[in-house]
């Protein structure tokens, strides 16, 4: 025992006296840190992921990066065929002979193809120029074919735009767009605009996206399956309030003025819903009051690049919509008449906190031919799906039922009234582990369509026969299949290689499993520790934080070879954790709603039970524990070091919303509450500052329209006032992200980690950026 102690003693004497030497970490050490980061472990993982690009004829093809290059791989459901599209050598062979320039197989000059409507040929386009790649003769020549380019599986939201600012209508012939506040029309074939609207002016205009945060000039709108009406708003932001961001630069300032409510504020942003018919202008208004600026997954009302809650009728005669309120309590079903503009409500749901309708997906349809409507409830302390009578509100049944959750609803097959649904936690493991089902409209047949442990993603074909099924974990990668709508494997398609990405020193994140604060409920994470560990060392540990309440710490529970700069802060001598916590979502409505109403506890509770019980299995030093984390990671920083002083030793705060009542309005009111129900002031970091003990970085741009700096600097202010010392980084022209300067803030929190919780000195100014040959 007192051999252990001295050779312990021996081990923490060396480090000292090395940090109080100076001794350094060289720029060879960042150097292989940085070979953990994506830019250098992507190029080492081959045959990952499936993009499948869908062909008129019902192949597909896709393209997959080998250890040889590139390759494209064309599939035919039907035959159950799996084979290459061309040899690749030989298509470059013929290219350069065709052109009288050097191309190699493993380097060829396109990353997209397409096939003639014969499919006797491949077509691409390589230097500008369209050409067809015979394999039978294995020549290459000018394209003159009819061209059958294959597309993506199914174009929705943003992808489905027609670019720049206009959104086409379903059948591609018209595209919409904003002039001067009003809504205008272009024919396609013909460029002939017309106007739709008259009576937009500033801050009173149609279809504009341009409320808190989110600003720019393309419009919000539903078109109708039949293009011929769209469904929209005219935003009235007249009283609401102005945010103001101001440039730096050499002269005067530019003035960035924009519309930003905050919680509290009298008046919000409203919408006044309309029906604008495209083919003869008329503007049809909805006989309701102006809704808040609020859909019950954002209040962006466009989060799938689209006008969200939105659902036509067939024929274009009925819209149904969902009004939410301004504190996401209070939800109405409804349905407009079209021509008439006359609105029923049809049924409404209260909740006690907040209501969502799933996650990335609204996840309720409006059933026109059976007068049904699917919706999507946490009722029973799970998010499920429920089957309603459209014409008496009533409700039929409920469809799923479990301790697990629905997160998307894919696929509604009104015919043979099936669901299919994207699911965690009801398989044994990994509760954010998503897999992919289908049942009755009645609650009955429940199917596991995706039987492997595993994250699943999905992908259907265009006319929904098929899909592909990509699934991984975070330690093991990607396979990828084809399935048929029974479940059915129709094709193996790529299994990925990591074996150089191993070969080189890489190794995995540990799933790990811990008790909340509470100690009773199951709580998961990951934890990275340095490839090369020292016996008896105990390591400082950086806790990596997003406390959601939207998301969470991990993200993506799918596999890839580099999480952030986690693994790489790991081997310049940390052990990194990164912890979903409660009030996280994709658990059940009570773990999501631990923390309403305080969104300030930010996991934190959870954070240090974790470590601490992750302490007892892996060489931790709990005495040295550092935090760090970006936007709501940036909050709960701040929220560590004032409030939990003695536990985190070092943090880094980047772009947070310190004061949610300097953050946009619907983000507090949402998961806090109405400022007058809930303590804002209390959960601001400023309030708190006061306590810090340790080191702390503070960062913003100061150019953010998404988390004003202004939420820094009162942090800054109040840090002054209290006579603490900090460090403060800015981007003077620098949005939410920091965009070139990001590398050089990695760099600035490695410095800092290794400086201040390491006790070592970091090479200076090391340059981020080096992308190692292998």
């Amino acid at each position: 025992m007192n051999k252990y102690l001295l050779t312990i003693a021996a081990i923490a004497l060396g480090i000292s006296v090395k940090a109080q030497q100076g001794w350094a970490l060289t720029a060879k050490d960042y150097e292989h840190a940085e070979s953990f980061l994506s830019y250098n472990t992507m190029p080492l993982v081959y045959r990952a992921g499936v993009t499948a690009n869908w062909l008129p004829n019902g192949k597909f093809w896709y393209k997959v990066n080998t250890a040889d290059g590139p390759e494209f791989v064309l599939v035919d459901p039907a035959k159950k065929t799996r084979n290459k599209a061309f040899d690749a050598s030989k298509l470059a062979g013929a290219l350069s002979s065709a052109t009288g320039k050097t191309y190699n197989g493993d380097k060829l000059p396109f990353d997209r193809i397409g096939y003639s409507a014969d499919g006797r040929y491949v077509t691409f386009t390589a230097d500008g120029k369209k050409w067809m790649y015979d394999e039978k003769t294995t020549q290459v020549s000018a394209d003159t074919t009819a061209n059958a380019t294959g597309r993506a599986e199914r174009l929705s939201g943003r992808a489905a735009r027609g670019g720049g600012n206009e959104v086409l209508s379903p059948d591609g012939r018209k595209a919409v767009f904003i002039k001067d506040y009003n809504l205008w029309v272009r024919d396609v074939a013909t460029n002939a605009t017309t106007q739709l609207t008259t009576d937009g002016v500033k801050d009173y205009g149609y279809a504009t996206d341009n409320a808190g945060w989110t600003h720019s000039d393309r419009p919000i709108v539903s078109w109708s399956p039949d293009s011929k009406k769209v469904a929209t708003f005219q935003q009235d932001q007249r009283k609401s309030s102005d945010m103001y961001l101001v440039t730096t630069n050499v002269g005067k300032p530019t003035l960035k003025v924009w519309k930003y409510p905050l919680p509290g504020d009298k008046d919000i942003t409203m919408i006044e819903r309309v029906i604008i018919d495209v083919e003869n202008p008329k503007v049809v208004r909805f006989n309701i009051a102006p809704d808040p600026h609020r859909a019950t997954l954002s209040d962006d009302i466009a989060s799938s690049g689209n006008l969200d809650d939105a659902d036509w009728k067939t024929d274009g005669t009925e819209f149904a919509f969902v009004s939410t309120s301004r504190d996401h309590k209070n939800e109405k079903f409804r349905i407009a008449n079209a021509q008439t503009g006359v609105v029923r409500d049809v049924f409404e749901e209260n909740v006690k906190t907040q209501y969502e309708s799933g996650w990335g997906a609204i996840n309720w349809r409006y059933l026109p031919a059976s007068k049904e409507i699917i919706w999507f409830s946490e009722r029973d302390n799970w998010g499920h799906l429920y089957l309603y009578d459209a014409t008496s509100g009533k409700l039929k049944n409920q469809i799923t039922k479990g301790n697990w959750v629905v997160t998307k609803l894919l696929k509604v097959d009104e015919k043979k009234r099936l669901l299919y649904f994207m699911a965690d936690g009801r398989e044994p493991g990994n509760p954010y582990f998503a897999h992919l089902y289908k049942i009755g409209f009645n609650g009955k047949g429940l199917t596991l369509l995706t039987p492997e442990t595993g994250n699943h993603v999905i992908s259907f074909s265009p006319d929904e026969q098929y899909f592909v099924d990509t699934y991984s974990q975070p330690d093991v990668p990607q396979v990828s299949v084809l399935r048929d709508l029974n479940g059915k494997l129709i094709s193996n398609l790529e299994k990925a290689d990591i074996s150089k990405l191993v070969a080189a020193g890489w190794k995995a994140p540990i799933p790990v499993k811990v008790k909340a604060h509470d100690g009773t409920t199951d709580i998961y994470g990951l934890i990275f520790t340095p490839t090369q560990m020292e016996a008896g060392k105990k390591y400082p540990v950086i806790d990596y934080i997003y406390p959601g309440p939207q998301g969470g710490s991990i993200g993506n529970w799918s596999f890839g070879p580099s999480r952030n700069d986690n693994q790489a802060l790991a081997e310049l001598g940390f052990i990194v954790v990164a912890i979903e916590g409660t009030s996280n979502p994709l658990r059940s409505k009570s773990f999501h709603d631990m923390s309403y109403g305080n969104m300030a506890e930010n996991t934190l509770p959870d954070q240090i039970t974790a470590i601490r019980q992750l302490s007892a299995k892996y060489p931790i030093d709990t005495t040295k524990v550092g935090i760090w984390g970006h936007s709501g990671g940036g909050f709960a920083t701040a929220t560590a070091m004032f409030r939990y002083p003695d536990f985190f030793k070092v943090g880094i705060s980047e772009s947070g919303n310190h004061d949610n009542r300097n953050y946009e309005d619907d983000w507090g009111e949402r998961y806090n509450g109405l400022v007058e129900n809930s303590d804002y002031e209390a959960q601001a970091n400023q309030t708190w500052a006061k306590n810090l003990k340790g080191k702390l970085m503070l960062v913003h741009g100061m150019m953010d329209d998404n988390v004003p700096p202004y939420n820094t600097l009162l942090v800054v202010e109040a840090l002054e006032k209290a006579n603490k010392s900090f460090d403060l980084v800015i981007f003077p022209n620098s949005a939410h992200g920091y965009g070139v300067y990001s590398p050089y803030m990695m760099r600035r929190r490695w410095d800092y980690f290794v400086e201040n919780l390491l006790g070592l000195k970091p090479p200076y100014d090391y340059q981020m950026g080096k992308r190692l040959s292998r």
